[in-house]
């Protein structure tokens, strides 16, 4: 299959940035509106977290199926689909005053996520070449995801404060139909269909149903208990449908999953550095919010804003991993990035508590997030590395699959440690106690990121210190 060369490259970064942006900036922008909306709508604790849970429900269970679509259907459709998708289910989000339909924009939300990031990743891995160019574009695309997330704390706090929730649902509209309508001039066209292809029907099905189950048991185990039939129930109910799948796939002329491309070592490594970036850095953005405002007292504004030096700094990471993926391989820079990281979190957690000195916490907040550029950058590169250009959309979909369901199982195990020993007390005590579980949750998880240098460390020998810009098997069957 021949891929089209874009005729203007820096506008085409410029929506697959935008996509990155968009799908990072609706991860925290609804966290900061959620009291608001709980109580104009009169929604329990319950309703309120399905606005959360929905989202990575639908996510985390379709990305799969979106990569394969991406494949198969065209990375500027499903591109313009996703981003058309979002925009009506954040219109209807925005325009609603009903709690049932908000959780249906917001999974409606979640598959638009799910059709566009793999889509978008894949752009980048068949539309530019391997080497200084799919880094740039890689590096740019990373540091949309960057300010997305901080720009999401910080925005939902302004538009909330000064325009109501609605207004962060409807930021949306006007960006990602912008993005639907000008990728049909900057997005070269997608290469005719290859002849025979299929979409794997009841593989598809199976790994929508299983990963959506495993993403809900594992989000819902701590407010449904661990112990609980019903937790059990959904978790058998989702390996159920996965080992059918597995079968399914073993069995195709035309899989969903090819399961040789598990024997690609880039992609199984990214696959496993995905889920130990999730379950590390990016649970700190719940953490730290929950800090700041819980035991520092800031208000949702002054949280927004206590994220930009983390996201400054971010951006400054991965700069540096553009500059170490061609000096010192790919190798080395996920080694220095994850120790970067995993150092900086523990020092943050040894920091904790710190009596509201927030400038005493600036210095582990700079490491971290160095390590936390330098890793997101170079773990996509690896992701990447000797797939097939026709196969890089559902080889992303692998990859960001695993990473929503190590963010899920790591958000859920922390959380539950974060709030181990409260029960039964109040006040000051209750404070103290609380402030001492976050500190344990953010020292796990600087000591999860430090685990992902053993998965580095793993790689095959072709990928060891090997430069990223003498790399040249991106394309070619693995």
């Amino acid at each position: 299959m021949s891929i089209p060369i874009p005729r203007h490259p820096a506008l085409m970064l410029l929506l697959l940035a935008c996509a990155q942006l968009i799908i990072a900036l609706d991860y925290t922008i609804v966290f900061v509106a959620l009291p608001t909306i709980g109580e104009q709508l009169a929604i329990g604790p319950r309703q309120l977290q399905w606005i959360i849970s929905a989202f990575g429900v639908a996510f985390g269970g379709c990305l799969l199926l979106g990569g394969r679509a991406a494949d198969l259907l065209g990375r500027r459709r499903l591109y313009r689909l996703g981003q058309a998708l979002f925009a009506i289910a954040s219109l209807a989000g925005g325009l609603t005053d009903q709690a049932e339909v908000l959780v249906l924009a917001r999974a409606l939300q979640g598959l638009a996520g799910a059709l566009l990031f793999p889509a978008t990743l894949a752009l980048i891995n068949s539309q530019y070449a391997e080497g200084a160019p799919r880094t740039r574009a890689l590096a740019i695309w990373s540091a949309a995801s960057a300010a997305g997330l901080a720009l999401g704390a910080l925005l939902g706090g302004v538009l909330t404060q000064w325009l109501g929730w609605q207004a962060v649902f409807l930021v949306n509209v006007p960006l990602a139909g912008a993005c639907a309508w000008a990728a049909g001039y900057w997005i070269p066209a997608d290469p005719a269909p290859a002849q025979g292809r299929s979409f794997d029907l009841a593989g598809a099905l199976t790994i929508t149903l299983g990963g959506s189950l495993l993403v809900l048991a594992l989000i819902e185990g701590p407010s449904w208990g661990w112990q609980r039939p019903l937790f059990w129930t959904v978790l058998a109910a989702a390996l159920i449908c996965l080992a059918v799948f597995v079968v399914i796939e073993t069995r195709s002329r035309d899989p969903l999953m090819p399961l040789r491309l598990l024997r690609t070592p880039g992609l199984r490594a990214a696959m496993g550095l995905t889920a130990v970036f999730m379950a590390s850095f990016s649970v700190q953005y719940y953490f730290l919010a929950l800090y700041f405002q819980q035991i520092y007292g800031y208000s949702v504004l002054a949280s927004g804003l206590a994220f930009l030096p983390a996201t400054l700094v971010c951006t400054l990471g991965i700069g540096i991993a553009e500059q170490a993926l061609a000096r010192l391989g790919l190798r080395s820079t996920l080694i220095i990035g994850l120790l970067a990281g995993g150092v900086g979190i523990l020092w943050l957690g040894w920091m904790l508590p710190s009596d509201g000195a927030f400038v005493r916490l600036l210095t582990p907040i700079a490491l971290l997030s160095i390590g936390q550029g330098m890793t997101w950058t170079a773990m996509w590169v690896c992701a990447g590395q000797g797939v097939a250009a026709g196969e890089q959309g559902v080889a992303s979909g692998m990859a960001s699959t695993v990473q929503q369901i190590g963010g899920a199982l790591g958000l859920a195990l922390l959380v539950g440690l974060a709030n181990q020993g409260l029960d039964g007390l109040s006040g000051a005590a209750w404070q103290q106690g609380y402030a001492l579980g976050l500190q344990r949750a953010v020292l796990v998880s600087g000591g999860i990121a430090l685990f992902g240098v053993l998965i580095a460390l793993a790689l095959p020998g072709k990928l060891r210190g090997t430069s990223v810009v003498a790399e040249t098997t991106a394309g070619s069957p693995p």
